[in-house]
């Protein structure tokens, strides 16, 4: 029986679980964003969240090695935890917790998994950049208004295509030869 277990072993060894969630944890710290399976992301979200709050004790600068060597052990990239500290630390000083968010984005197609996105609060102005609002497209009407235009842009394309047939055609040399 397992009462009074908690946490979800997510179908894993220990050591396994513990390889899991510390490499979604240095991904989700460094895209700000992942998208996995929703037991992965609450999983994960456990797991993460004490981290950041131990980023933000800053009271002297034991404490902040000691923080240091407490996230390295439980993420074992320089870089992430680089970037935890010095990137995601200020943004989320003012928060007291919730610093995660997960989005339940539906089924997976194949096994029916649950996909959901996991994401940091405080870092979601990526959602809008490179989205442009599209221009309103222009009103068609019944009328026949643009026949004239029509006329005009064939009337050039003609100039144009005599002014073509005036040059004289260079024919390749190579494939008279051959015939």
């Amino acid at each position: 029986m397992r009462h009074g277990n908690k946490g979800n072993n997510l179908s894993r060894t220990a050591s396994h679980r513990r390889a899991l969630l510390m490499n979604l944890g240095c991904q989700l710290i460094t895209y700000k964003r992942i998208t996995t399976t929703l037991a992965k992301a609450k999983a994960l979200r456990v797991y993460i969240e004490p981290l950041i709050t131990k980023t933000k004790n800053t009271a002297s600068k034991e404490a902040i090695m000691h923080n240091h060597r407490i996230v390295f052990s439980y993420l074992n990239d320089k870089a992430a935890v680089k970037e935890l500290f010095t990137v995601v630390a200020p943004k989320v000083a003012a928060r007291p917790g919730g610093y995660t968010r997960i989005i339940k984005l539906g089924a997976r197609t194949g096994d029916n998994a649950e996909i959901a996105m996991i994401e940091l609060v405080d870092f979601n102005e990526i959602y809008g950049k490179g989205v442009t609002t599209a221009a309103e497209p222009a009103k068609k009407t019944r009328r026949a208004g643009g026949a004239k235009k029509k006329a005009t842009d064939t009337e050039a394309t003609t100039e144009a295509a005599a002014e073509d047939s005036s040059t004289p055609l260079t024919t390749d040399t190579a494939t008279e030869e051959k015939a």
